[in-house]
C-alpha cells in the first residue's frame, strides 16, 4: 500500500500544487477509504526529504499553508512507479480478453 500511496500522492501534485489537506481528501476520495493524517503527512515529509516534491508555504486567511508541487526528480519517479503497476494489470486484461474470447468461441 505504501509504494501505491507515494504513487498518488506523487500523481495528485503532479496536477497542481496543493495542501497536505487537500491530498488527504483527494487521496480518501479516488480510493474510497479513510485515511489518517498521519498516514499521508509522513509519505509527504519523505518525498519532500527525497527530492519528490517540494513544499512551499504561504499565508491564507492568516494561517500558514504548506503547498506542495512535484519536481522534475518526482515526475521521474511517477512514471517509472506507473510502469511497475501497469505491467501486471496489462498481464491480467491479456489473461482476461483471451479467457473471454476463448469462451465466446463456443
Amino acid at each position: 500500500m505504501r509504494g501505491f500511496s507515494r504513487a498518488i500522492i506523487l500523481w495528485l501534485v503532479s496536477q497542481k500544487p496543493m495542501s497536505g489537506y487537500r491530498i488527504v481528501k483527494d487521496v480518501e476520495r479516488l480510493t474510497g477509504q479513510k485515511f489518517h493524517p498521519g498516514i499521508i503527512y509522513p509519505l509527504l515529509y519523505e518525498l519532500e526529504k527525497e527530492g519528490f516534491v517540494a513544499g512551499e508555504w504561504t499565508q491564507k486567511g492568516g494561517r500558514r499553508i504548506k503547498y506542495y508541487a512535484i519536481t522534475e526528480n518526482g515526475t521521474k519517479l511517477l512514471n517509472r512507479l506507473r510502469e511497475i503497476f501497469e505491467m501486471p494489470v496489462k498481464e491480467v486484461l491479456k489473461d482476461f480478453i483471451r479467457e473471454n474470447s476463448e469462451q465466446n468461441k463456443y
